[in-house]
């Protein structure tokens, strides 16, 4: 079944192009393209450790880039909080359980959420106290997780109340402000940008003018913090049982918002020259916020130092691009350094192309059992190896040797890099035009009582980023404190 005239309109209208639409629905119907690793990274194959010397050199390079005013922060902040409180609600596949109800009690009061928990108990009546005296958990988890409440089920992960700190219970969102500030040197402009839905935008913009005095007035600075919603156009289709597009009771279009490879637009628009990303919930309270400073310090440096080296080798070949000698330096980097795989023969076109490419560093965690993505040498149609970072469902584990292959892998992705957009000249790089098309992610789903096969676009990390130039550094694993449930906020490393 094509699409119809009625159907390009609704698709026009969010600004997908027919060929896209069209792309997609083959992409759904073909399933899943399966990445294919030639071996895990790891340490000394792929991922560097670096030496104590090197860190120092790296700490130093940031310091000029904060004077530089070079850097913005893009922190992806739209995820749901409601997965976090999965063990207490329960799922289709794994109901709550009395034994996480009463380990979430009998902590109750080591949750930065307690005091916001028992005023709005008082608005309504009640006492928190006699409600745990008499083990009425129902009324305590209806006033934490829905609207009569503080309503946490519905509201961003990033809103919630993280951290009890001097100044009263922080988020994420104030947290991540934090830490800009504490990373800068607690002077100047910190700058940041933030995705979120655009049905919680005012409440993120109410909690930030509600901090913004308190912050800069503890940490010395000021901010400069923008948000920006998912466009319409990176949304995606779906296929129903029929294989025939999904469709909503009306007749028009099921669209999808296309999982976080979308953001790869809203990281273009920023049009920033060195772009830290980190996850919402991977952020402590300033009393633990030492090693994820100091190794943002470090792979901020790594990048710089990588990116003056590629600025200069651009430069000398442009300027000479027949000197053998400059060609040679030119294949060291992009085959040494950057261990990519091409040929000796290249023409200077080729050589410009794929030296003048975006830049990124990825901090890799050892793997301790937490889920996600990981670090790859991957092999490309073309037969060209590069490292990637890979999702669990873009392995096709019925292969024996893909399986061992992601049995072996020593380290984790948890998401803290740092990008470089501009070439030399300061020019923001077409990020779109090093996007993998094919690394996009179908899943099955149940929708309304029926089976539907979803995409998601290439992810950020993963394809979105698969042409970009990329580095792999080990951090350590205490400069990763992700919040998934309610019960990591227990950890040592959230408890101020």
């Amino acid at each position: 079944m094509s699409l119809s005239h009625d159907d390009l309109s609704l698709l026009a209208s969010r600004g997908i192009t027919a060929e896209t639409a069209n792309t997609q629905l083959r992409q759904l119907r073909a399933g899943q393209h399966w990445v294919r690793l030639e071996r895990p990274c790891t340490a000394g194959d792929g991922i560097l450790q670096l030496s104590p010397s090197a860190q120092e050199d790296f700490i130093r390079q940031f310091a000029e880039a904060v004077t530089g005013q070079r850097l913005t922060r893009f922190v992806p902040a739209s995820g749901a909080a409601s997965r976090m409180f999965a063990p207490l609600v329960g799922t289709t596949a794994k109901p709550a359980t009395e034994e996480s109800l009463r380990q979430l009690l009998g902590a109750l009061p080591n949750f930065a959420f307690y005091v916001d928990l028992e005023s709005t108990l008082i608005e309504a009546g009640l006492d928190l106290r006699q409600l745990l005296a008499h083990g009425d958990h129902q009324t305590l988890i209806r006033y934490l997780l829905e609207p009569c409440g503080l309503g946490y089920a519905s509201l961003p992960k990033g809103l919630l109340a993280f951290h009890v700190v001097a100044d009263g219970p922080r988020s994420p969102f104030i947290e991540h402000l934090a830490e800009a500030a504490l990373a800068n040197g607690l002077e100047g402009e910190v700058v940041l940008h933030f995705t979120v839905s655009t049905e919680h935008l005012e409440l993120f913009q109410a909690q930030q003018a509600a901090w913004r005095l308190s912050l800069e007035e503890t940490y010395g600075c000021r901010f400069h913090v923008t948000f920006s919603v998912q466009q319409p156009a990176t949304d995606t289709l779906a296929l129903n049982a029929d294989n025939e597009p999904l469709r909503q009771a009306d007749g028009r279009l099921t669209l999808r918002p296309g999982g976080h490879g979308a953001l790869l637009a809203n990281l273009s628009d920023l049009e920033g020259d060195i772009v830290l990303i980190r996850n919402i919930d991977n952020v402590v309270p300033d009393a633990h916020k030492e090693a994820n400073l100091r190794w943002s310090k470090i792979l901020t440096g790594c990048l710089l130092d990588l990116q003056q080296e590629q600025h200069a080798l651009l430069k000398a070949l442009r300027e000479d691009p027949d000197e053998p000698s400059i060609r040679d330096l030119v294949l060291a980097f992009l085959c040494d350094r950057l261990q990519g795989d091409l040929p000796l023969d290249c023409t200077t076109e080729q050589l410009l192309d794929r030296l003048d490419r975006p830049l990124r560093v990825c901090g890799m965690v050892k793997n301790d059992g937490e889920p996600g993505g990981g670090p790859f040498w991957v092999r490309s149609a073309e037969n060209r190896l590069s490292r990637q970072i890979v999702e669990g469902s873009q392995i096709e584990l019925s292969d024996a040797g893909q399986a061992e292959i992601l049995a072996a892998s020593t380290h984790f992705n948890p998401v803290d890099m740092v990008c470089a957009l501009r070439d030399e000249q300061g020019r923001p790089y077409e990020l779109s035009r090093y996007v993998d098309e094919n690394a996009v992610i179908i899943t099955t789903k149940q929708q309304d009582g029926q089976e539907v096969r979803v995409l998601e676009r290439p992810g950020l990390w993963n394809g979105a980023m698969a042409g970009w130039h990329t580095l792999f550094v080990e951090i350590p694993s205490a400069a990763f404190n992700p919040v998934k449930t309610v019960f990591d906020l227990l950890r040592p490393a959230h408890q101020a």
